[in-house]
C-alpha cells in the first residue's frame, strides 16, 4: 500500500518551486556545453530582442532585482557576450547590449533550450500546454507586484 502524499502536494507554491527545479535541471542538461544558466540565457534573449538597455530596464524585462541583473551582466560581460558603456543621457547608468559572440551563442543554444521546454511539458497535450501557459501568465500578471523584482508585463 502506498503512503499518502505529504500536504505539500496541495500547495501551489511548493509545486511551482519543484517544477522550477526540474526546468533548471533540464535546461542545464540540454545546454551544458554552453555554460549558461536559464537567467543568463533570458538576459541575452531580452537584449537580442530589445536592443540596448540600461540595467534597471533589463531587470524589469526579466523580473529581477537590480543587484542580480548587475551580477549577471558582469558575468556575461567577462565572457564577451555583453558589452556595456555609459548612458549618454544619464552618466550614472550604463547601457548593455548583446555582442556578436552573445548572439551566436544564444542562437546555438536555442534548440537545446527548446528541447528543455518540450521535455518539461511532454506529459501535456497541446491543449493542456496552451491552458497551462495561459494559467501561468494569468497568475503572474495578477500577482506581479509581489515579485522580488518588478516585471514589465505590457
Amino acid at each position: 500500500m502506498r503512503e499518502p502524499r505529504l500536504p505539500l502536494w496541495s500547495r501551489p507554491g511548493y509545486l511551482i518551486r519543484r517544477l522550477h527545479q526540474i526546468h533548471c535541471a533540464l535546461f542545464l542538461e540540454e545546454c551544458k556545453a554552453f555554460r549558461l544558466t536559464p537567467v543568463q540565457y533570458g538576459l541575452l534573449t531580452a537584449l537580442a530582442f530589445r536592443g540596448e538597455l540600461d540595467q534597471g530596464s533589463l531587470a524589469e524585462e526579466l523580473g529581477l532585482d537590480r543587484t542580480t541583473a548587475a551580477e549577471v551582466l558582469s558575468r556575461l560581460e567577462a565572457r564577451g557576450l555583453v558589452a556595456r558603456k555609459p548612458n549618454p543621457r544619464d552618466r550614472r547608468a550604463r547601457l548593455a547590449r548583446i555582442t556578436r559572440r552573445g548572439r551566436s551563442l544564444t542562437a546555438a543554444m536555442f534548440s537545446g533550450m527548446q528541447r528543455a521546454q518540450d521535455r518539461m511539458c511532454a506529459p501535456l497535450s497541446q491543449k493542456e500546454r496552451d491552458v497551462f501557459m495561459a494559467t501561468l501568465t494569468r497568475l503572474i500578471e495578477a500577482n506581479n507586484e509581489y515579485g522580488r523584482g518588478a516585471l514589465r508585463i505590457d
